[in-house]
């Protein structure tokens, strides 16, 4: 019996790591990657510059919109997702290679510095829109800006 609840248990727990696992979006930080992916799946592509330890709207934009299920489901079906990150905190630095390319993506699509942005390209790499965050947006409110490009 105890062996019984135990295997029980460890099925359990695997199970709910699984599904937080697949609930989470799949995040390039490669542009030529995501290129050649959108390519390959016909899909458009979302970059995110985000402050990932030190700016609130970005942390809320992660939360209540990337993370947020339906808006999950939406991009997992029409876009490559990418994220240039700039974090501040030493624990949370970069390798050198993921900065350089940060910073190479940010002097061509967010010279002024906005934070967070979020630049949709079709999957050519042409740029079709941007926008921000907006507390005053939901998901779904998202997902119709997308599909209106």
């Amino acid at each position: 019996m105890f062996m019984k609840t135990h295997r029980l248990f460890f099925i359990a727990l695997f199970m709910l790591g699984s599904i937080s696992l697949w609930s989470q979006p799949q995040w390039y930080n490669d542009m030529d990657e995501a290129l050649k992916a959108a390519r390959a799946e016909n899909k458009k592509i979302i970059l995110v510059f985000s402050g990932s330890d030190w700016c609130i709207p970005c942390i809320k934009l992660e939360k209540n919109i990337w993370n947020a299920p339906e808006f999950f489901r939406y991009a997992n079906e029409h876009y490559i997702m990418i994220r240039a990150d700039f974090p501040r905190k030493k624990k949370n630095r970069l390798p050198e290679q993921q900065r350089l390319k940060n910073n190479a993506l940010a002097e061509k699509y967010n010279p002024e510095g906005y934070f967070p942005l979020v630049v949709v390209f079709s999957p050519d790499g042409k740029v079709l829109g941007k926008t921000g965050y907006d507390k005053n947006k939901s998901p779904e409110d998202y997902i119709a800006y997308f599909d209106s490009l």
